[in-house]
């Protein structure tokens, strides 16, 4: 093989690229009942070929699982398993359109996304994200099984899937609410470590799905599912789990976070406010500031700094929930925040 040849192979187009700056697919089309089953039979017919240097012709042979380079009619070369990957399409859900037959795709439901064939467990994850949006009383029945088998797609290296599978995970979330809240830890194990990892577009892809979740689940019922992840030793994953622990707050409303317990959840942001990333710092200053306002309103105190500070002053409050420098630490936010209000608004 020329060493021109080896420099080309270098530049081919990778699927991660290709996935993170366009969406353009070919797998568009709802479950029909022959488009599943078509799969294999399109797959094995796919093959291209590359002219390189002006002269020498690259064989691009795609199957299943593999795709193979071979240069001038010899020597074959494997250039990885993602080749096939640009063909994915990531379906917006404003986009999705209705399925044709509900029945089929119900049936083939549970063994398409246990399958080893990959674009069959793509097409299938976007015919439960249509069943969420279109006909989530069908397919209601079979969370049970089905929330393993997206667990798994989102445990699969392969970036097509992963991703698919977190869109999935949204529109779930945004379907079922609170009815997934027995299956959500290792849901949100999952989406928490791909929020965190260093793939942008999964990244991405992932942070849109935790802010399903904060906005489809009950707080009540979420707060405390997010909580053991806040002492995680992954930062990046206490970072996320803090992000969304803050959103889910202000969903209390003021009876619900005094239902809840106004000093545990200054006690969890207290212990956040020395975290190593800024992420879960800011966090836990935007939870402070709201739980202040939920206190001071809920004792008929002014927000304005006092000078000569009541019994039930957030003050006092504070020093009788935390030890000494955590108070420290939570007055040093609340009131220099509460201090540049006065002066903006001066």
């Amino acid at each position: 093989m020329s060493g021109n040849a080896l420099r080309d192979l270098n530049t081919l187009p990778t699927p991660e690229r290709k996935n993170d700056s366009s969406s353009k697919g070919n797998f568009s089309k709802p479950c029909n009942g022959k488009t599943i089953d078509n799969v294999e039979e399109r797959l094995k017919k796919s093959l291209s070929s590359v002219q390189i240097n002006g002269g020498e012709t690259l064989n691009v042979q795609h199957n299943k699982s593999s795709a193979s380079v071979q240069i001038n009619g010899g020597e074959t070369v494997n250039v990885g398993v993602e080749v096939a990957n640009s063909e994915v399409e990531y379906i917006e859900s404003e986009n999705l359109s209705d399925l044709e037959d509900v029945d089929t795709c119900l049936k083939k439901l549970l063994p398409g996304l246990d399958s080893k064939d990959w674009i069959l467990v793509v097409e299938t994850l976007n015919n439960v994200r249509r069943l969420s949006v279109f006909h989530k009383e069908r397919m209601h029945s079979m969370l049970g099984d089905l929330i393993p088998l997206v667990v798994k797609s989102l445990k699969n290296p392969r970036s097509a899937v992963c991703k698919t599978a977190i869109m999935t995970s949204a529109n779930i979330f945004s379907a079922y609410n609170d009815d997934l809240i027995d299956s959500l830890d290792p849901l949100l194990v999952q989406l928490l470590l791909k929020a965190s990892q260093d793939k942008r577009f999964v990244c991405e892809a992932a942070e849109r799905a935790l802010e399903a979740m904060t906005t489809s689940v009950s707080p009540m019922l979420l707060l405390p599912k997010l909580q053991p992840y806040l002492k995680n030793r992954n930062p990046r994953i206490r970072a996320r789990a803090s992000m969304c622990f803050s959103h889910s707050v202000p969903r209390l409303g003021v009876e619900g976070i005094k239902e809840y317990g106004i000093d545990k959840l200054i006690q969890v942001a207290a212990s956040q406010l020395s975290d190593q990333l800024p992420e879960s710092r800011e966090a836990a200053r935007t939870l402070l500031l709201e739980l202040q306002t939920v206190y001071e309103k809920s004792h008929g105190l002014s927000t304005v700094v006092s000078e000569n500070p009541e019994m039930g002053s957030w003050e006092n409050f504070c020093l009788s929930k935390l030890s000494p420098l955590s108070a420290q630490a939570v007055l040093r936010v609340t009131t220099n925040i509460a201090r540049e209000g006065l002066v903006i608004g001066s």
